[in-house]
C-alpha cells in the first residue's frame, strides 16, 4: 500500500474553536503581532512548537497511575533511569523539569567567561544559557546548510574542518565541550549523519574535549539516518542507530517534551562522576532532589514509556512521511521550503518567498502573522526576530505536534499556505516596537508597516 496511515486510533477528542478573520485581526493587534502572546483558545491549528504538545498514549496515561511521588528514591525515577541507561548508556541520569533546565545546569557547571562552545547550530535557549555564563556560542554548520534549496540529505552536519580550526585558534582549554544538536532545529530540522557524529566525536576525543548531544529529537534523527545513510536501512533498526549515536557521546541534554511524547520533563546525562556530583548539587538548589528533579513521579513514568514508544518503526515511518507530505505539497506549488523535509517541522524560506520585504522588516514574522490572520494557524519565526544578526536565514517553522493532528488538518494547512502564497505581494513587513533584552522573540511586540 502507498498510503501511510496514522499508526494509532483516537480515543479522546478536544474541540477546536473557529474564529472569524475580524476576531483574529483584533487578537493580533492586542498581542502586538506576536503569536506567542495570543491565547491558545484563539488558535485553530497550533504549529508553534512540537515541544510538550504531543498526545500521550493509553500506555502513558496508564503509567501516570503508577507514579510514585516519594521525595527521594522513588520507583518511578528508577524506572526512568533504567530506560534511559538501556537506551543511551550514560552512567548518570539527572532529571530536570525540561530541557532548558538541563542546559542551564550543564553550562553553569562547565562554562566560564571567555569560553567558546561550538555546535552545528545552537537553538535559542541553548545560546542564551551559554551566553548567560559569559561564554560564546559558535555555530559551525556545513556549507550545504547555506542553501535552503539544496537537497543534501544531512544539512545538520557540523563542519569538522571548521571545528578543528576553532580548537587551534581558541585553544582546547577555552572549549569546555562540543555539542551537536540532533536534529538541527535552528538549521531547518535537518538531520546529522552518523558519519559526522563519528567525526566530531573522534576530533573531540583527540583533543580531550567532552562531546555532548542535544538529543531532543534523537529518534527522528536516528530514523533519518536509517533511511538516508548508506548501510543503515539494511543492518540497523532505528533503536540500534540511536544507541550507536549515544555511544559516541560523553553526555547529553534532553527535553522529554519532544521525542518522548511527554508534556513536561527532561534530563541531563554524563559519564563523568565529578561533573555529575556538581550538577546534582546545583539541581538540588534549583530543581529538586536528584531522583525527581522538579518532576512528579507520574511525569517520570510517562517519559519512561515515551522513550520506548518513540522508536517504534511504524510510528517513525508515519512521522517522517506525514511531515514530508506537508512539505512536498506546498513546495511543489511554489512555496520555498528548507529542502529536504526533516522530521518535526517544515520550514518555509520566508526571505525567498517574500523577496519584497527586507530583512530589517522581519519577513518570517510577517508571514507568520499573515497565515494566522488568514486561517487561524499559529507558527513561529526562526530568523532575525529570534537570532538577530546571527540569523543565517529568514525562516518560518511549522512544527507538527506528535500524534495530534490528522491528515485533514494537514490538508487545511496546505490549502491555507497556498492561498497566502497566491497573494504574497500584499504582505507587508513589521517594525519591532518593544524588544526584551534576551530571548526577545517570546515577548517582543510589533506594528505593521
Amino acid at each position: 500500500m502507498k498510503t501511510i496511515i496514522e499508526p494509532f486510533r483516537i480515543k479522546s477528542v478536544e474541540p477546536l474553536r473557529k474564529t472569524t478573520r475580524e476576531e483574529r485581526e483584533r487578537r493580533l493587534e492586542e498581542a502586538g503581532y506576536n503569536l506567542f502572546l495570543i491565547d491558545a483558545a484563539d488558535i485553530l491549528i497550533d504549529l508553534l512548537t512540537d515541544s510538550g504538545t504531543s498526545a500521550m498514549s493509553s500506555e502513558q496515561w496508564a503509567a501516570l497511575m503508577r507514579g510514585d511521588e516519594s521525595y527521594a528514591g522513588s520507583r518511578s525515577f528508577r524506572r526512568m533511569e533504567s530506560t534511559v541507561r538501556e537506551l543511551m548508556g550514560f552512567r548518570h541520569v539527572i532529571p530536570t523539569h525540561q530541557g532548558r533546565a538541563a542546559e542551564r545546569i550543564l553550562f553553569t557547571v562547565m562554562c566560564r567567561p571567555g569560553d567558546v562552545v561550538p555546535s552545528n547550530t545552537h537553538f535559542d535557549t541553548t545560546r542564551a544559557n551559554i551566553e548567560q555564563q559569559g561564554a560564546r556560542a559558535v555555530d559551525l554548520p556545513v556549507a550545504e546548510a547555506a542553501d535552503t534549496q539544496s537537497k543534501f540529505p544531512f544539512k545538520g552536519d557540523m563542519d569538522v574542518e571548521a571545528l578543528e580550526r576553532l580548537i587551534e585558534t581558541e585553544g582546547r582549554q577555552r572549549i569546555p565541550l562540543v555539542m551537536l544538536t540532533v536534529t538541527d532545529n535552528s538549521g531547518g530540522g535537518q538531520p546529522v549523519s552518523m558519519r559526522n557524529i563519528e567525526a566530531v566525536s573522534a576530533l573531540a576525543l583527540r583533543h580531550r574535549i567532552p562531546f555532548y548531544l542535544d538529543a531532543c529529537r534523537f529518534a527522528e534523527n536516528a530514523y533519518l539516518i536509517h533511511i538516508r545513510e548508506h548501510g543503515y536501512r539494511t543492518y540497523f533498526t532505528p533503536r540500534e542507530v540511536a544507541q550507536k549515536m549515544f555511544r559516541l557521546a560523553d553526555g547529553c541534554t534532553f527535553s522529554a517534551k519532544k521525542d518522548a511524547f511527554a508534556n513536561i520533563g527532561g534530563f541531563l546525562c554524563t559519564n563523568d562522576d565529578r561533573l555529575a556530583e556538581q550538577e546534582k548539587n546545583l539541581l538540588i538548589l534549583t530543581e529538586g532532589y536528584p531522583t525527581y528533579g522538579g518532576l512528579a513521579g507520574r511525569d517520570l513514568e510517562a517519559i519512561a514509556v515515551g522513550l520506548e514508544e518513540i522508536l517504534d518503526p511504524d510510528y517513525l515511518e508515519y512521522r517522517i512521511a506525514s511531515t514530508a507530505y506537508l512539505g512536498r505539497h506546498i513546495a511543489d506549488h511554489g512555496v520555498p521550503i528548507v529542502e529536504p523535509p526533516g522530521g518535526h517541522a517544515i520550514y518555509i524560506d520566508a526571505g525567498r518567498m517574500l523577496e519584497h520585504i527586507p530583512r530589517a522588516q522581519f519577513p518570517g514574522q510577517a508571514l507568520a502573522v499573515e497565515i494566522y490572520r488568514h486561517a487561524g494557524i499559529r507558527s513561529v519565526e526562526i530568523g532575525s526576530v529570534m537570532f538577530g544578526d546571527k540569523a543565517r536565514h529568514e525562516l518560518l517553522r511549522l512544527a507538527i505536534p506528535r500524534r495530534v493532528y490528522t491528515q485533514s488538518h494537514i490538508d487545511y494547512v496546505v490549502e491555507a499556505i497556498l492561498e497566502v502564497n497566491q497573494a504574497k505581494e500584499r504582505i507587508r513587513g513589521l517594525e519591532m516596537i518593544h524588544e526584551p533584552r534576551v530571548l526577545r522573540h517570546f515577548s517582543a511586540r510589533f506594528r505593521p508597516l
